[in-house]
Parts: structure tokens; C-alpha cells; sequence
């Protein structure tokens, strides 16, 4: 084989690969996730400072409203009395981190996170935090949730009561604190 018969195969062969290598990157690159996915699946950081006692704030993660309730010792004091009428007290079902797994179904029983979507159809339930007659409940209401869709009572704790039309407590998503005042929702350190 004579030396220019030789450079023009390296050449061509060079090229080639160029060529191939330029098609294929953006080929792979199709593959990964976009931005606006990356940041849908994401943690969100949430400031909670001026989140006041009795008061609810709604971040969204995952496209799902996830609420985050700071309650007040009136309100905790309701979970001892709604205790018998949930169906799932201590939070067995899988739905949540194994730190949810308590009657305040959170890490701090100060801050309840959960996912605002109901059990049973995917409705958004409605906050109905006062107690009694001014619920629009009944005179017994404790304080808690309500889904008007179908009817499904939650407590403040957000355990679903006996015989509603959602069959779980509402989901609490996966959270961790990163200061006294700072909530990270959707990642707990435990993968």
C-alpha cells in the first residue's frame, strides 16, 4: 500500500470517527433528564421561621402541595382524643418514613409535613384547624382536615378517622431538618 493511499485512509477513517462521535453526543445527551425534570424530582428547601403557631404553610415538591403545620400545644392536646377515632393511630401503613410512625406522625411534634392529597381520589382536602361549632363540623370537631370532595375526616396529626372513603392517613414525604429553621422536603439522609 503506497504512503498517500495510506493518508487518506487514516484521514477518512479520522473523519469518520469525528462524525460519529458528533452524532452520538447529542444522541446520549437526549437521554438524561431534562433541567425542568431534575428540578421536579428535586429537594425543596423551605424556610420555616415566620411560620407562626397554628398557622399552615403549601410548598410544592414533585408537583404534589406538600403542607407543613405548625401546631400549637391546643392542637396537640386534640391528637390524645382523636386517638380512638382514626383507624390507624401509629401510622403502620408503609406510606411513610419510619419516623412518621408515632401519633404526631412527624419529627418534631411541633411541625406536621404531609402531602396535601387525599387518599382516596387525589382531592386537596381543606384545613379546618377550629375546634367546634365554628367548623361548620359539629360541636364535638377536634380541628383538622377535611376532604369535601367525598367526606374523608383527617386530625391534626393527619390520620385518617374510621369508616371515611379514604382508605390511608395522608402521605408524609420524605424530610429532614438542615437547621432549627430550615426544612428539607423530599430527601431525609437515609439513601
Amino acid at each position: 500500500m503506497d504512503s498517500s493511499r495510506r493518508t487518506l485512509l487514516v484521514a477518512t477513517s479520522a473523519a469518520g470517527g469525528v462524525a460519529a462521535v458528533a452524532t452520538a453526543v447529542p444522541f446520549v445527551a437526549s437521554l438524561t433528564p431534562s433541567e425542568r425534570a431534575k428540578a421536579a424530582g428535586a429537594p425543596v428547601e423551605v424556610d420555616i421561621s415566620q411560620l407562626a403557631p397554628g398557622e399552615m404553610m403549601t410548598v410544592e415538591w414533585r408537583g404534589k402541595p406538600v403542607w407543613i403545620l405548625r401546631r400549637t400545644p391546643e392542637m396537640l392536646a386534640t391528637l390524645e382524643v382523636t386517638e380512638s377515632r382514626v383507624s390507624d393511630p401509629d401510622s403502620r401503613e408503609p406510606m411513610q418514613p419510619e419516623y412518621a410512625r408515632n401519633k404526631y406522625r412527624s419529627i418534631k411534634p411541633e411541625y406536621l409535613v404531609v402531602v396535601g392529597i387525599c387518599t382516596h381520589l387525589g382531592c386537596s382536602p381543606t384545613d379546618k384547624f377550629r375546634p367546634g361549632v365554628e367548623s361548620g363540623l359539629g360541636a364535638d370537631w377536634p380541628g383538622g382536615f377535611l376532604c369535601p370532595c367525598h367526606g374523608s375526616f383527617f386530625d391534626l396529626s393527619a390520620r385518617v378517622y374510621r369508616s371515611m372513603p379514604a382508605p390511608t392517613n395522608l402521605e408524609v414525604p420524605p424530610h429532614m431538618y438542615l437547621t432549627e429553621t430550615t426544612l428539607l422536603v423530599g430527601e431525609d439522609g437515609k439513601a
